[in-house]
């Protein structure tokens, strides 16, 4: 082997040296972990998921834990791991009021929490089996209900700052969505949250502003917290057109199977996938959008009939018999015969499904315990005859007090 190809074995050698260099230089070298446990605050609206990465982590740690406590210091911590086989969960596959433990997934060391509520408020930490703790979150899930909702097109403004002293109560707004529906007049949102500026606040959070935390934060005081109760989130709403995208429409085989015609008269070909449902005449239905979440641009149309916003949205008139909630379902309480129709879903500004809603007001219908109006009626029907023997024993009770210490009047000829 001469002096030339000596060199160039060493020149390749180098340069796959400095290549698997190059290559471990990932993000958890850069990020050193803290000499010091730092919570870094996150606020989420009820019902939306959120991820939540782990920053920083020994470059020998492989495998990580999540972990969740609800208050700093407390005994009782849930543990979150994917070990010992666990499936990873899929959000279409979590149903509202699920508890925690089967709302998550861990996935390239991040921690996804799916539908979340008010009571998984707390502190996650990043960490080991053996409880080393590499980095942590203060989240703060508010809540929809009480949820005020802004016009914009109807002069409306949004809630004003509050005051107190040094503490400063006031909403931010995250970004406008897209328009929910294209060539026609649709609308657009943005969710503004419940923040605090105060100097009393813990150090040991992280903050994005100085002094500046979410009003359910852990870095709050209890007492802080409190006047902070009333302030709650906020939905600002506007009017808003945009263009649709022309899409080319294939006709094939679809057409066979979804189609309802006339003698001499055209086919007609759904657009979108329609579902039929059948449903009974009094009863309450509620209609979810096909893979929509609550931050996303949600619309919802009955035939030909637009259903916006700012008058079929939840809390504008307590009477409503048909709403939209926060979470983006459409509710129909007490079904009625004028019911019927289709009901088209729009997802980020595109009609992507369509509900053909049936309504029975005939038929047997077999009472089981899964049907709420079963279950509310054997309530009722509970709460009632609790009633009435606490009312007869009450009676009886009070009749052998008066006998036994002689104060009722003797009734006998």
């Amino acid at each position: 082997m001469n002096l030339a190809h000596t060199t160039v074995l060493l020149w390749v050698w180098g340069s796959l040296q400095a290549f698997e260099i190059v290559e471990k230089e990932n993000i958890f070298q850069r990020t050193p972990c803290p000499a010091f446990l730092m919570f870094d605050n996150a606020a989420y609206l009820a019902d939306m998921s959120f991820e939540l990465p782990c920053h920083c982590k020994p470059e020998e740690v492989t495998t990580v834990v999540w972990y969740y406590q609800k208050h700093l210091g407390s005994g009782h911590t849930k543990v979150l791991t994917d070990f010992d086989g666990r499936v990873l969960t899929e959000e279409a596959q979590v149903r509202v009021g699920s508890d925690m433990l089967v709302r998550f997934s861990i996935r390239m060391f991040s921690l996804l929490v799916f539908r979340a509520q008010p009571e998984d408020s707390g502190l996650y930490f990043c960490g080991t089996r053996k409880g080393d703790y590499f980095y942590a979150y203060d989240v703060d899930i508010q809540s929809s209900e009480g949820m005020v909702a802004t016009f914009k097109d109807q002069g409306q403004e949004p809630f004003a700052d509050e005051y107190q002293g040094s503490l400063h109560v006031f909403t931010t707004f995250w970004e406008w969505t897209l328009c929910d529906r294209c060539g026609v007049r649709g609308e657009q949102w943005r969710i503004g949250l419940c923040y605090l500026q105060s100097p009393d606040l813990s150090p040991r959070y992280r903050k994005t502003l100085p002094d500046v935390v979410s009003c359910g934060s852990r870095a709050v005081p209890t007492s802080l917290r409190a006047k902070a109760r009333d302030h709650t989130p906020e939905l600002l709403v506007q009017s808003c057109i945009v263009p649709c995208e022309r899409k080319v429409i294939q006709e094939g085989m679809m057409a066979i199977f979804n189609y309802v015609s006339k003698l001499g008269s055209r086919p007609w070909v759904p657009q979108v996938p329609i579902q039929f449902h059948q449903q009974r005449l009094g009863h309450g239905l509620i209609i979810s959008c096909p893979g929509a979440r609550p931050e996303h641009a949600v619309a919802w149309d009955k035939d030909h009939q637009f259903l916006y916003r700012t008058q079929y949205l939840k809390g504008v008139n307590r009477s409503m018999r048909v709403f939209i909630d926060h979470g983006n379902h459409l509710h129909i309480r007490f079904t009625q015969l004028s019911d019927r129709g289709i009901y088209y879903c729009w997802r980020q500004g595109v009609r992507v499904a369509g509900f053909r809603l049936g309504v029975m007001s005939r038929g047997h219908y077999r009472a089981s315990f899964s049907d709420p109006e079963t279950r509310a009626a054997m309530e009722l029907t509970l709460i009632g005859y609790l009633l009435i023997t606490a009312v007869f024993v009450t009676i009886h009770l009070c009749r052998c007090c008066c006998y036994l210490f002689r104060c009722c009047p003797n009734f006998s000829p």
